[in-house]
């Protein structure tokens, strides 16, 4: 899904850049007001997490792989717009140092990998977290289901986004990028639940969605009753 120069149009790309700029922007000006400096660590540690984990590729299917995404897990542990920061250092990183994404494309990247990916499905992580149960196992489940999210619904974007620029016919693009994601997404669920249930046994005051929508949960299990 990082998608290289040359392949997005004109339009689309400023488009890219300028809701990208005002999302980041406004994500810079709640940081300012609301982080304070003890917030500071975990924001590079997270942003530094997720840089690590999307070196490492694993197989799909033949000659295909992918990687770990991370936005969803930065949103539950930051909050959505503090991910899209997150994951705009890590895009931008990768494009100016690796070539990971083009340059010209870091505004339609991050705004499908980080608004999409980080902000957009934190809203789909909420909605579910409403529906379910308030227990531990609706939050992971909840989180897995947006996490899965995050992947396929970038990528359904890149796939209209490439259509809308001739590169690609919307009816081939769309089932093959997105059919492929949609596996990608299966495993981003189960990284990111196993990640989170590895901070909460220990730090769970650390991870934002739990602690402001399920806080109830952990009350319940240091008091020693099960929540089911």
């Amino acid at each position: 899904m990082h998608i290289p120069d040359g392949f997005i149009n004109g339009p689309i790309t400023l488009g890219g850049f300028a809701v990208t700029a005002a999302v980041c922007g406004v994500a810079i000006a709640k940081a300012n007001r609301e982080m304070e400096e003890k917030d500071l660590p975990l924001l590079g540690v997270c942003a530094s997490f997720v840089f690590a984990s999307q070196l490492f590729n694993f197989p799909v299917a033949i000659g295909i792989s992918g990687h770990f995404l991370g936005a969803l897990l930065a949103a539950l542990l930051l909050g959505p717009l503090n991910a899209v920061l997150v994951m705009a250092v890590v895009l931008t990183i990768q494009s100016l140092l690796f070539a990971d994404g083009g340059v010209t494309a870091l505004g339609i990247n991050i705004f499908n990998l980080g608004i999409v990916g980080g902000a957009a499905a934190y809203l789909v992580f909420r909605i579910f977290s409403l529906i379910l149960p308030k227990t531990s196992r609706g939050f992971y489940l909840s989180a897995g289901i947006a996490s899965w999210f995050s992947v396929v619904g970038g990528a359904s974007l890149c796939a209209v986004e490439l259509s809308l620029s001739g590169v690609l016919p919307f009816d081939s693009a769309f089932p093959a990028i997105t059919g492929v994601h949609a596996i990608i997404g299966i495993a981003e669920g189960i990284i990111t639940t196993t990640v989170l249930s590895a901070i909460i046994a220990s730090r769970p005051d650390i991870v934002r969605g739990w602690r402001l929508h399920y806080g109830n949960v952990q009350v319940m299990h240091e008091k020693g009753v099960e929540a089911h």
